[in-house]
C-alpha cells in the first residue's frame, strides 16, 4: 500500500501524539513507586545541663560557633569570651579533667561532663586542676592566660565536643543563663511631677 502525500502529516502527528502519550504514563507510574524520602540524619541533641558561663555572668561572645563543612575545613570550632587576662575560668558543669596542659604553646583544660559523652574544653589557660581531678559546676580550673589568644583582646576559647565532633558549647546553657535578664523600669529623677 503506499502512502499518500496528504497522510503524511497527519501519521506523524499521531506518532508524536503516542510517544507523548507513553512519556507521560511512565512519568507518572514512576512518580507513584518512587522510594520513600530520605530521612534526614539530625546530630544528637546537646543537653542544657550548664549552670554557669566558663567566665563572668554574661561575657560578650567575641565569635560564635561556625562548623566547617569538612573535618579540615575552614570555620571556628567553638566561642571566644572576652574576659581579661588572669580572670578565673570555671567549670560550666561537674566532670572530671581529662586533660590540663599545654598543646602548641597554649594551656588547655578538658573537662569530660558527667552522666553525658560530651567534653568541654577552654583555652589558653593556666590550669588550677590535674587530670583525673573531679570538679564541680563553677568550680575554677584554671586563669586566663596574657599570651597565646588568637582574640585581638584577652579572650577564652570555649569548646564542645562529642568524641571528634565538635557542637556549639552554647547549647550546654539554658535559656535563663542566655537571656541578660527581665528590662527593668527605672524611675526618672529629672522630670517635675505635677
Amino acid at each position: 500500500m503506499r502512502t499518500r502525500r496528504h497522510d503524511l502529516p497527519v501519521r506523524a502527528a499521531l506518532a508524536l501524539l503516542l510517544g507523548l502519550l507513553l512519556t507521560f504514563s511512565t512519568c507518572t507510574a514512576r512518580a507513584n513507586d518512587s522510594p520513600p524520602p530520605v530521612p534526614v540524619v539530625q546530630a544528637p541533641s546537646v543537653p542544657a545541663i550548664a549552670r554557669t558561663w566558663p567566665v563572668g555572668s554574661h561575657p560578650l561572645v567575641l565569635r560564635g560557633w561556625e562548623p566547617p563543612a569538612t573535618v579540615y575545613g575552614r570555620g571556628h570550632r567553638g566561642v571566644d569570651l572576652a574576659t581579661p587576662a588572669g580572670a578565673p575560668v570555671r567549670a560550666v558543669a561537674a566532670g572530671r579533667v581529662s586533660f590540663a596542659g599545654r598543646v602548641a604553646g597554649r594551656g588547655v583544660v578538658a573537662v569530660e561532663l558527667t552522666g553525658t559523652d560530651l567534653r568541654t574544653t577552654y583555652e589558653p589557660v593556666t590550669a588550677t586542676v590535674k587530670k583525673g581531678d573531679e570538679v564541680k559546676p563553677g568550680e575554677v580550673v584554671g586563669t586566663v592566660e596574657l599570651t597565646g589568644s588568637h582574640c585581638a583582646t584577652s579572650c577564652v576559647h570555649w569548646g564542645l565536643l562529642r568524641g571528634e565532633v565538635y557542637l556549639n558549647p552554647l547549647e550546654l546553657l539554658p535559656p535563663r543563663l542566655l537571656s541578660r535578664g527581665p528590662s527593668r523600669l527605672l524611675p526618672v529623677l529629672t522630670t517635675p511631677f505635677f
